[in-house]
């Protein structure tokens, strides 16, 4: 069985991966207020590339 991302309980069918709402909304939380962020150039340097 697999681990709850947020709070490492069992997953919970019903709310998978998670194991509950509550761990399914900070997360969601955690997405929206951008605690989680991918590593990216900024989109200046990009540019600066391309030409």
């Amino acid at each position: 069985m697999s681990q709850c991302p947020v709070c490492k309980k069992p997953a919970n069918p019903e709310f998978k991966p998670f194991c509950s709402q509550r761990c399914a909304d900070v997360d969601l939380g955690r997405w929206l207020t951008e605690s989680y962020s991918l590593p990216a150039k900024p989109a200046i340097e990009e540019e600066e590339e391309a030409e």
